[in-house]
């Protein structure tokens, strides 16, 4: 069969049958300079073999992260994986059925879902979580639609300092959700008004710790005047590392948290796949998007394990459903457990202090280099640095020099003005000749 089998007349017979005289009415949705007009400028069919010398080509432009020192976060977060992970991720007890509908021959899956439910809940200081969405960006947004539907209301205030990412998710979705979004100025340097923000119109605000540019935020005093507005508060977190030193946000008093969860088991693999994480109190569980595995017995009194709650659209009618969520990241999710058990609460903490140590050697060295200047007076494992001229020309010149110095911010913001800030981030994985190699390098590219 042809990869596209419709003849004209089939074509032509369908959108008779749905009432439209052109297909490009489908794509009404899509802004218009957002489509392309023409085929793109591609070489056409080639043997496999020259594709493969192809790709291999493109493919050695690329400098891999551990090869040179490296200061890249801003969501995306170089951690040591231990090699054991890999190795038990594979094993046939969790390479049960893909999706876990029936419970009998998917032991597996929901068990380490369950185990995964609980790590999160744990690790956020909430209640209860699901068995977690595609990724960070994608969980806030659900998060902001959630709350709405809890609240009844339908305006969200995004706080400035909330990884562009996410606030462009979350105007995506509220866009064609009908819903209103209110996008706060970042400020670089911590210290934003959120309060005068909140009044009896908000559904919810969504506020990130430690935010984009590394700057730690106390939730206590946001939760309090989103309660007394009948608000929620939102919890966003990139860096899953950074619980294991910081305080929670449930202990803050969040109503609902999201997060990203790569740090905890997943290397970086281009842009993903990686694995959201969602938390809420146990009052809204039914308004939770994804699902929820939970622990039972089965006939003769043995521990088993069901999909307890699932509220999406391919388990009950569409106008009931909480999401269209239509699968879990469940390998990365399973890899997330997987290294989180192995690390046990001392261990992730342990872990915690070693990345904030290696942030704090990090500035103190970058803050001595001429014209450098560090942002943030509180910070986990990332901060920002502003420099003289534009961050994205100092990071070329640093790559240049051997050193993947960061992402300037105009990277994730093109249009907020913010051209001269470096986001930078330092692991565990970063040694203090990396670290000094970085300072000595950013020293010479400015002078």
């Amino acid at each position: 069969m042809r990869y596209l089998p419709l003849t004209a007349d089939d074509r032509a017979e369908m959108m008779a049958r749905i009432g439209i005289a052109s297909v490009d009415v489908l794509f009404a949705d899509i802004p218009k300079d957002k489509r392309e007009t023409e085929l793109p400028d591609l070489p056409r069919a080639k043997g496999e073999l020259e594709v493969e010398r192809q790709l291999a080509r493109l493919a050695a432009k690329n400098v891999p992260a551990g090869s040179v020192p490296f200061f890249v976060g801003a969501g995306a977060y170089r951690h040591h994986v231990p090699a054991s992970v890999d190795h038990l991720i594979q094993r046939s007890e969790f390479l049960t059925s893909y999706t876990p509908y029936q419970p009998e021959i998917a032991q597996g899956t929901l068990q380490y879902l369950f185990e995964f439910q609980t790590q999160v809940a744990e690790l956020t200081g909430m209640e209860v979580a699901n068995a977690s969405m595609y990724d960070g960006s994608t969980a806030a947004a659900e998060a902001v639609l959630m709350a709405h539907r809890v609240t009844r209301r339908r305006k969200a205030v995004l706080a400035g300092n909330l990884h562009p990412h996410y606030r462009a998710t979350i105007e995506t979705v509220s866009r064609y959700a009908e819903d209103e979004v209110t996008a706060l100025a970042p400020v670089p340097a911590g210290g934003e008004d959120l309060l005068s923000a909140i009044d009896e119109t908000v559904s919810c605000i969504v506020v990130q710790s430690p935010d984009v540019f590394g700057n730690l935020v106390d939730l206590k005093p946001i939760a309090a005047r989103a309660h007394e507005k009948g608000a929620l508060l939102i919890a966003v977190f990139t860096e899953a590392v950074s619980l294991g030193l910081v305080e929670p946000p449930g202990a803050q008093g969040a109503d609902i948290v999201v997060g990203e969860g790569q740090s905890i088991g997943n290397a970086l693999n281009f842009g993903g796949p990686y694995v959201g994480l969602f938390a809420t109190r146990p009052k809204f569980i039914r308004q939770m998007p994804g699902r929820l595995a939970g622990e039972t017995v089965d006939a003769e009194g043995r521990r088993g394990f069901v999909l307890t709650l699932s509220t999406r659209e391919q388990h009950i009618r569409r106008e009931k459903a909480t999401s269209n969520i239509c699968t879990n990241s469940g390998l990365c999710a399973l890899a997330f457990t997987i290294h989180l058990s192995l690390l046990g609460r001392e261990g992730l903490t342990r872990l915690a202090r070693l990345n904030h140590a290696s942030a704090c050697d990090l500035a103190d060295r970058l803050v001595a280099v001429p014209g450098v200047e560090v942002l943030n007076a509180t910070f986990f494992n990332e901060f920002t640095i502003r420099v003289p001229g534009k961050a994205a020309d100092v990071i070329e010149k640093l790559a240049r020099k051997g050193v993947l110095g960061g992402v300037p911010y105009s990277r994730l913001a093109p249009k907020a003005g913010l051209d001269d800030l470096i986001l930078v981030a330092a692991t565990e994985t970063t040694t203090e000749d990396d670290r000094a190699a970085f300072a000595a390098a950013l020293k010479e590219v400015l002078a």
